[in-house]
């Protein structure tokens, strides 16, 4: 393998670990803000 090919390969492996930790904050955005409106609304946290 070049170095070239090294490269681009860690380029890809940088750009993918961007897009899962935006994903990641979303999710854990998205679980944050269901939260706060199930309290908001005096509904139980438990998924029953």
């Amino acid at each position: 393998m070049t170095p070239d090919d090294e490269d681009l390969i860690r380029a890809r492996q940088k750009s993918r670990a961007r897009i899962m930790a935006l994903l990641l904050l979303a999710f854990v955005i998205l679980v944050f803000a269901i939260s706060i409106v199930k309290i908001q609304m005096g509904m139980p946290l438990r998924a029953t």
